[in-house]
């Protein structure tokens, strides 16, 4: 049981008026300090009291209900009390300051869930899926934000991490035996054992990919050579003038990002510098950035002008090549007599204008669909995840990759330095062996009961 032997007190409900507002204690005087406030009534566990809140004197501050939690059956794991009152901020703001009086201290940002995490009550990935569902946009997030919090992806992970000790705990012990052949001391069964948690770890890989964007929605960048209509398109899907429009190529010298939402889904779109051969340094530079957007992209929006789809098409082709969905668009369709025909190696490119907006609905379909397909509805048991549990996820692959190499080439401590690396990068998810920096950047990001 964590114990800062100190009582937190923070308003638990978010800022602005509303008809109840939440004062939060969790510590050793909570019941303490929530019974001077009830008058010196007893408060019950686990059962409402009606009751009036005091200050010092006994004047009212406001009537409301108080709760009781007793350790370790709370949402801290310590003694909580809540105190239901009216939402107003200066009533709150008054409870706050009282507490305070009676010996309680403001919490941090994110404190009543790092004492969660201190005490047992949940781990790290739980913790942030508190926070995507207080954030979730609408059912399908908070049901994938619930799923996280519940412990469906902690319980992957920590299973997939028990594999890898276990295999670990094997190569060690052959270590120690180094004169024996590997074989002998059950190699065939250590690499089973190793193939079977690489599989598991790259279902999970996927799963937290498209949890990802379920929590973030779609990066979309939009690239394509210059004056194809590329920071017309970004105005057009946002809604305003977001983006400098000239005739004159090469505008966009660097990113300009905007977060949109799109029929539900949130996408953020990445204007970018156009493709093309060019000895202007800024202008390089910008096509530098461009690139390297394009390497965290879900999505490339491949802008051509319709009435020379050809022109640029080797430079966009290869900046393309890695993103995982490219849609082709042929912009200015509208200067056009007839529907352009889909080029070459195009098949399924729409046809949209970005100054008329004909073709922007059938877009929009296409990227409800692509993200119901990897994220959505389609995806009944997603967990949301973050960024980094992808990029510990993929660490932690790399890392089993070039344990089960050295394991054939029976460079048994290689190995075993190899699955304790990716042992550590699945820790950092939940929290369990994660860096102290990591913790603390964390649960400082949080608001929650602040």
């Amino acid at each position: 049981m964590h114990d800062d032997r100190d009582t937190i007190v923070a308003i638990a409900t978010a800022p602005g008026a509303g008809g109840v507002g939440i004062v939060r204690l969790s510590g050793p005087r909570a019941a303490a300090i929530g019974r001077a406030l009830c008058g010196g009534r007893a408060l019950p566990v686990r059962r409402a009291l009606h009751a009036r809140f005091v200050d010092a004197d006994g004047a009212t501050i406001d009537d409301g209900i108080a709760l009781r939690f007793r350790a370790p059956a709370s949402y801290t794991g310590e003694d909580v009390v809540e105190l239901q009152a009216h939402g107003s901020r200066a009533v709150l703001q008054q409870l706050v300051e009282r507490c305070q009086a009676l010996g309680a201290r403001g919490a941090r940002p994110g404190e009543f869930s790092e004492r969660a995490f201190l005490n047992g009550k949940l781990d790290l990935a739980q913790a942030e899926a508190v926070a995507d569902l207080i954030a979730a946009g609408d059912a399908r997030a908070a049901r994938a934000a619930r799923r996280a919090l519940e412990g469906e992806f902690s319980r992957r992970v920590a299973a997939i991490a028990a594999e890898l000790l276990a295999v670990r705990v094997h190569a060690e012990a052959a270590i120690d035996f180094a004169d024996e052949p590997l074989d002998t001391l059950g190699g065939g069964a250590l690499r089973a054992r190793l193939d079977a948690a690489v599989d598991a770890l790259a279902g999970l890989l996927a799963d937290a990919e498209r949890g990802r964007k379920l929590r973030d929605g779609l990066h979309a960048v939009i690239v394509g050579p210059p004056n194809a209509g590329k920071s017309s398109l970004l105005n057009a899907l946002a809604g305003n003038d977001r983006a400098i429009v000239t005739d004159i190529a090469g505008t966009t010298r660097d990113l300009l990002q905007e977060t949109v939402r799109i029929d539900g889904v949130e996408l953020t779109l990445v204007d970018t510098a156009g493709l093309r051969e060019s000895q202007d340094l800024i202008e390089r530079e910008g096509m530098r950035r461009a690139r390297d957007e394009l390497g965290r992209a879900d999505i490339a929006l491949v802008v051509l002008d319709a009435r020379d789809p050809g022109a640029g098409r080797a430079d966009v082709d290869a900046a393309v090549a890695g993103v995982p969905t490219r849609l082709w668009l042929l912009n200015k369709s509208d200067l056009l007599t007839a529907p352009p025909a889909p080029p070459p190696g195009m098949a399924g490119a729409l046809p949209v204008s970005a100054r008329t907006g004909a073709g922007l609905d059938a877009l929009h379909a296409r990227l409800r669909a692509l993200w119901q397909g990897d994220a959505g509805e389609d995806a009944g048991g997603a967990f949301t995840a973050r960024a980094r549990h992808v990029d510990a996820l993929r660490r932690a692959a790399a890392e089993l990759d070039a344990a089960r190499d050295a394991l054939a080439a029976e460079a048994l401590d290689l190995a075993a330095e190899a699955l304790r690396a990716g042992h550590d990068a699945l820790g950092e998810i939940t929290g369990r062996t994660a860096p102290d920096d990591l913790l603390g950047h964390i649960f400082s990001t949080f608001c929650i009961g602040k």
